[in-house]
């Protein structure tokens, strides 16, 4: 998995930081005196104006967990391009068994979306795409896939730039 250091948020201090619970998962150890539980949760944090970021927290209470993924996500945050409540271009993502494809829509569209892309793609600050998960709705490949599709999303202008010519070469050819 290969991500794109350039759009890694620096510094969290002056973002808005919005956490949002995609999943909890009880998990249990069977020892010699019984059954012991404990908790992972996958959190969401986002600006919705374009920064995201992921984490996973395991604990043995789940508000403990919780907190442990909010504190992971915060620290993995990425910037995507989000052009009038869309994404710029179609993306196609894969991350273990879950797959996922990303279209722009017009104004007035919505997410159309469901579970942990839903989420993570609200967090971003998405108000109209158009998304479709393949293969294993395991929310954490999901989440993961998700994230890196929105990773490697580029504008036009960040196109021009690596290019090294203006936008009109970039839109006419």
């Amino acid at each position: 998995m290969a991500t794109n250091n350039m759009n890694r948020v620096k510094s969290t201090s002056d973002l808005e930081l919005k956490d949002r619970l995609v999943a909890v998962n009880r998990v249990t150890k069977v020892t010699k005196g019984g059954r012991t539980f404990s908790f992972a949760a996958i959190v969401v944090v986002g600006s919705e104006d374009g920064v995201i970021g992921w984490g996973l927290g395991k604990a043995s209470e789940v508000t403990a967990a919780i907190a442990k993924g909010t504190e992971a996500a915060k620290k993995n945050l990425i910037k995507v391009p989000v052009i009038k409540g869309t994404i710029p271009h179609e993306q196609y993502a894969k991350f273990g068994g879950a797959k996922v494809y990303l279209q722009p829509a017009s104004h007035g569209t919505g997410v159309k979306a469901g579970g942990a892309m839903r989420a993570v793609l609200e967090s971003v600050g998405i108000t109209d795409v158009l998304a479709k998960s393949k293969g294993s709705s395991n929310p954490h490949n999901l989440v993961k896939a998700t994230v890196l599709a929105l990773s490697e999303l580029r504008d036009a202008r960040t196109v021009a730039q690596n290019r090294g010519v203006s936008l009109d070469v970039v839109f006419n050819g």
